[in-house]
Parts: C-alpha cells; sequence; structure tokens
C-alpha cells in the first residue's frame, strides 16, 4: 500500500501535534496516552505515530520491529480521541488501527502479535492452551450449560484462562446464582469474541470470530449475553451488529446495577473499605459506561469510595488493551500505564483498587506487586466485592 491507497490519506495530515491529547485533567501532566506516560517521546504519542504513519505510507521511511513496536504500542484507549477538540477526532484511533492492518496484510507484524493472532486461530485464545480447557474454570461451580436460559454468561479468553480471573469469572456466576438470574455459559465451546484482534488490525480474523459467535448464538437461541469483560461487551456491541448480531449485550456491571434496583441482590452484608475505581477503557471512553459500576459499589454497606484524580474519561489506561496485556510493549519500567495508575491509586489511601476488567485486574496486580504494595493495595474485581457483601464465600 501507498498513501493514496490509505483510507485515510485526506485526513492524516491534519493532526498538528498540539499535544492536547496527552493532558489528562490540568497543563501539568502531560501522560495521559499510556505509551507516552511510558515512554515520554512524541514517537510514542498520537500525533508521533499519525506522522510515522504517513512518512512510512509516503515512503519517506522504511518498515522496521521499531516502526511496529510504536504503532502496536498504542492500547486503543481512546484517549486522544476523547481529548481531541478538531473534527476529524472520530477517526485519530481508526488511522492508527488501519495502519495496523496493513502491517498485517503485509505480513510485517512483530513476533509477539503473530504468536498472538496464530493462537487465536488455532485455539480461540491467545495463550494457546487447548479449546477443551476453555471450561476447566466451571469446576464445582454449578453453573450449567446454556440451554434456554435467559442470560448467556460470556467469560471470555481472560476469564476462561487466566487463574486469577477464573477467580473473578467464578465470584460473578455465584453472585448471579444468588440473584435467582437464568443463566447459562458455553463452557469448552465458546469462543474468543476478537476485540483485540480487530484493534490489532487482523481484520480477517475478527470478520471469521464474528460471524461464528453470531451464528453459534441464533443456533442456540440466545438473546441476551451478559459479558464478564468489557473487551468483550465492546465487540459484541459495536461491531457485531453489522454481522446480524440478533441478541442484545449488557456489561456484568449494568446487570448487577438492574438486580439492586429490583431488589433482587441483597448486599447487606457489607464491605468495610475505602475503595478507589478504575474505569476500564472499553466500558468508559468507547461505551460512555462510567456509573453502574459507581452505583454498585456506593450501594454496599460500608464502602467509602474515593476518586482517583484521573477519572471516568481522563482515567489512564492501564496499558492492557489492544492485546498489550500479553504483548506487553508497555512494561518493564516504574513508568509503565499500571504502576502509574497503581501509585494513584495508591495515593487515595484507599485500601481497595476496584476493577471491572479482567485484562485490568492482571494488569494491576502484576503492577501492585511491582511497587512492593501488597500489604497497603488490594486489587479486586466488583463482583467479588458483590459476593462478599452478598455472604458468598
Amino acid at each position: 500500500m501507498n498513501l493514496a491507497d490509505y483510507k485515510y490519506a485526506d485526513i492524516i495530515h491534519r493532526c498538528f501535534r498540539c499535544g492536547y491529547c496527552k493532558f489528562p485533567v490540568n497543563w501539568m501532566d502531560a501522560n495521559n496516552c499510556p505509551a507516552y506516560a511510558r515512554f515520554r517521546m512524541e514517537t510514542y504519542s498520537c500525533g508521533g505515530r499519525l506522522w510515522l504513519t504517513r512518512a512510512w505510507l509516503s515512503g519517506e521511511i522504511d518498515w522496521s520491529d521499531h516502526l511496529a513496536e510504536i504503532l502496536y504500542s498504542c492500547t486503543a484507549c481512546k484517549n486522544c480521541e476523547v481529548k481531541c477538540p478538531l473534527g476529524f477526532s472520530v477517526d485519530i484511533l481508526n488511522m492508527i488501527i488501519a495502519a495496523k492492518a496493513e502491517m498485517v496484510e503485509s505480513g510485517r507484524i512483530l513476533s509477539s502479535v503473530k504468536e498472538f493472532l496464530e493462537n487465536i486461530q488455532r485455539q480461540g485464545n491467545p495463550y494457546g492452551h487447548s479449546r477443551v480447557k476453555r471450561g476447566e474454570w466451571l469446576e464445582g461451580t454449578g453453573i450449567e450449560p446454556y440451554q434456554g436460559h435467559d442470560f448467556l454468561y460470556y467469560v471470555g479468553c481472560v476469564g476462561s484462562y487466566d487463574a486469577r480471573a477464573q477467580e473473578v469469572a467464578r465470584a460473578l456466576g455465584k453472585v448471579l446464582q444468588k440473584a435467582g438470574v437464568s443463566f447459562g455459559v458455553l463452557g469448552n465451546d465458546e469462543n474468543c469474541d476478537g476485540n483485540e484482534v480487530n484493534k490489532l488490525g487482523e481484520e480477517t480474523l475478527f470478520e471469521m470470530l464474528a460471524e461464528e459467535n453470531v451464528a453459534q448464538f441464533k443456533r442456540l437461541g440466545i438473546q441476551k449475553v451478559v459479558t464478564l469483560s468489557p473487551h468483550s461487551y465492546n465487540a459484541m456491541k459495536n461491531d457485531y451488529p453489522r454481522f446480524n448480531r440478533g441478541f442484545d449485550v449488557m456489561h456484568y456491571t449494568q446487570l448487577l446495577e438492574s438486580l439492586l434496583s429490583d431488589g433482587r441482590l441483597d448486599v447487606s452484608g457489607g464491605f468495610d473499605a475505602a475503595v478507589t475505581y478504575h474505569d476500564p477503557c472499553f466500558l468508559g471512553r468507547w461505551n460512555d459506561e462510567y456509573e453502574a459500576a459507581r452505583n454498585v459499589l456506593a450501594a454496599i454497606p460500608g464502602i467509602q469510595l474515593i476518586e482517583m484524580e484521573r477519572n471516568r474519561d481522563s482515567t489512564l489506561c492501564c496499558g492492557g488493551g489492544g492485546g498489550n496485556f500479553y504483548i506487553d510493549l508497555l512494561g518493564g519500567s516504574e513508568r509503565s500505564p499500571a504502576r502509574i495508575r497503581v501509585r494513584e491509586a495508591h495515593a487515595t489511601k484507599a485500601r481497595i483498587l476496584a476493577v471491572a476488567c479482567p485484562n485490568c485486574l492482571t494488569m494491576l496486580e502484576d503492577a501492585v506487586k511491582a511497587e512492593g504494595l501488597e500489604e497497603e493495595l488490594v486489587v479486586r474485581d466488583v463482583s467479588e466485592i458483590v459476593a462478599e457483601a452478598c455472604g458468598i464465600t
């Protein structure tokens, strides 16, 4: 591909590198882009990436692993799009994803990205684990296979395979059982939702995953889906409609909020702790859902909810999006976005850092360990906090 064939050739030059997208809350802290926060180099900022992309597609610079690292370090957190005051802002992230797509199409991608995509193509998950182990997290839960239930509980790859995230998957399942929700799961028959595949630029594989999932859901008569992960929620809500989605989807915090409102969830057991909440990018900036998790936490007796300075659409991404929870282009430094975020949480003096995303959970727990804060700050998923307030052990 050359620049003339690039979908966004007529607008990619419009980024003036003003730097507005770097600033979260005030003009004293220019690091709200997670990659820029990590490297503090203009090439890793939104404007830097766009100018490098234009130079590459116009033949001014050659492709290299380093160029790919710069583009793939973008976590698709959407901070740049939300903060940009210019009219073409809705396409800023699309331009970067389109550049990744060109790298995939031409076969010029990082080995870690290639491994991620090949694992999903072969085994339906980025870890490369066997498909027949996807449902092992269900052992001993009593959660039923989906068969005409009101909801399909879609767990996703991280919740199915990551040991810590499996605990969260089980906790949410127990909460839904306690509330009397009619739901079932797919177990070993569940497949990757494809959100990260799409954001990494592998359009063909994403289309295959989306089409297979939509066909499976239709075959089973599934009409309502509740997801553990905001990443799954985003793909199914915003990308699946073009594949004749045929079902409604909600994130689990939205369902818990509804259950509390209807009096179906008893959290009177309380949770006595100061809690600060980290907004997941694919729930917040991607889908404008900032309040459901906060409303759930606020309904639990004993919780003192404290906000970090960067919250809602100014939240600093943990660095796990765009496949980076696996390919990890932003780690290895005290400036990694997850470690910065953990220090911000610790500064609130909250004891609990609450999350509503299995990707954020794994990233931030690792960061707590790296910061040596295990005795002072504990990362818990909202579903785990609710489970404790419900008396579930």
